[in-house]
């Protein structure tokens, strides 16, 4: 008998290794390069295996304008939002993969849609971390229809695509993927290898029959989605079920879709019949108190295809440390420092000696660029306390010259705005609309200094 062979492969990025390490080379981690055993295939000669694939090839070379560009047929989920993220339903024949913290409520919204297309269609939910009798109590507590849901508790993949053709579900969920493994595979559920080959033998399944793939997928410490690099290459849509556990609001965020836009955000309130869709979400974000507070301000930001109206708030206040702190909640840290430096530069603000604290209400993760105006004008407001109109949004982004750039979808922003009440607006003068907003007063700057202006 030969010698069985051995791979090490790091579980953050799937690099493959000829010996154990302490370190990944690749991704530079510590601890998470694992060894497993590599099942033996006999190699049959490069003629005969040639010879077998001559009468099995049938697919042909053609040209791009000879390719079929028929719509594929989506169907609805059921909830606008998750229709929204997936960029206007599900594909038949796609592979999805849906992750998010313990408690985020991925069971839950996917026990929600498949009870839901049980009424017009065939369906299967495969649950591999719990029981039947769990999921039925679930559902009965959410009080969902159960006669016509198809289930079944095993995590052997092959097992499960050969009752999948006996069924033939038009949409089938995996709970979870990490859970799942496959008989000629030589390691433990939740390796980087059973997971590698799982994912892609259900994408294989997916693709040839036709039936939408949702898979559930666990997250690390770090809110990441476990398990190899490969898993997300595979897969054509992957999106993350993210909310803090003192929230009740739920964000669906899309981070690779090859249907649709990416970065698309879906809001969702947990209640006690499961999750509900929020219609609106800018008006949850904007549930602000009675008085206006310096440091308090509201920008307009951009998720997907659609404008979203949030609050930013700074507190700048006298630092008795050596080195005044930095801290922000929902932007990024070094984003702030370039800007606490343009201020100073083309500003003429200087808040060395301050700490600066900045929060976006709400949990909202701010990452584009159109929110550097506001963040200026709030600094400024909590620096000289003065608190600003109720009434007023701001937004746009500011470059290292101090000049203010124009952003994308500029009217959709102002039109969002206004269907709020907001009465003025800051932005940069190339967005200033040319037809007037009715009951909106918009002011377009040029430069920081015109900016602070305007406001002060």
């Amino acid at each position: 008998m030969g010698k069985k062979k051995t791979a090490f492969v790091c579980s953050e990025c799937g690099a493959e290794f000829a010996r154990w390490q302490g370190q990944c080379s690749e991704c530079k981690a510590w601890n998470t390069v694992t060894e497993f055993r590599v099942p033996s295939i006999k190699s049959a000669p490069i003629s005969s295996a040639m010879a077998g694939y001559a009468g099995m090839v049938d697919a042909k070379v053609q040209t791009l304008d000879e390719v079929n560009l028929e719509t594929l047929p989506r169907f609805s989920t059921g909830f606008k939002e998750f229709d929204r993220v997936l960029g206007g339903g599900v594909v038949p024949g796609s592979a999805i993969l849906i992750g998010g913290s313990p408690g985020a409520g991925k069971s839950t919204v996917l026990l929600q849609t498949m009870c839901l297309l049980a009424e017009s269609m065939n369906t299967l939910y495969v649950t591999g971390e719990e029981s039947l009798q769990q999921v039925a109590m679930r559902a009965n507590r959410l009080g969902l229809p159960t006669n016509k849901l198809r289930t079944l508790a095993e995590t052997n993949v092959e097992t499960i695509c050969q009752l999948a053709l006996q069924e033939k579900p038009s949409i089938m969920v995996i709970d979870s993927i990490q859970v799942m493994h496959m008989s000629d595979v030589q390691s433990a559920p939740g390796s980087v290898s059973q997971v590698r080959e799982s994912a892609a033998y259900l994408t294989r399944f997916a693709k040839q029959n036709q039936v939408a793939i949702i898979m559930v997928g666990h997250v690390t410490k770090d809110g990441t989605l476990a398990g190899p690099k490969v898993l997300e290459h595979c897969i054509d849509c992957s999106i993350l079920l993210e909310g803090s556990s003192d929230s009740r609001f739920r964000t669906l965020r899309g981070n690779k879709n090859r249907f649709g836009a990416v970065n698309e955000l879906g809001v969702f309130a947990m209640t006690g019949q499961g999750l509900k869709e929020v219609s609106n979400p800018s008006a949850i974000f904007l549930n602000r108190g009675e008085e206006q507070t310096p440091g308090s301000l509201v920008m307009v930001i951009w998720e997907g295809t659609r404008p979203l109206l949030v609050e930013v708030q700074a507190l700048v206040d006298y630092s008795q440390l050596a080195n005044p702190r930095r801290v922000t909640v929902g932007l990024e840290q070094n984003r702030l420092a370039m800007l606490l430096a343009v201020l100073h530069r083309h500003g003429g603000l200087q808040v060395s000696d301050q700490d600066v604290f900045v929060n976006v209400v709400g949990g909202v993760k701010v990452s584009e660029t159109s929110a550097d105006l506001a963040l200026i004008t709030a600094l400024v407001s909590s620096f000289k306390n003065f608190a600003l109109d109720r009434q007023l949004v701001v937004f746009g982004e500011v470059g290292l010259g101090g000049e203010i750039r124009p952003v994308p979808s500029g009217q959709e922003r102002l039109r969002e705005a206004a269907k709020h009440g907001f009465k003025r607006a800051i932005v940069p003068n190339a967005n200033k609309p040319k037809q007037l907003i009715e009951g909106m007063e918009v002011i377009g700057v040029n430069s920081l200094s015109e900016a602070l202006d305007a406001l002060f």
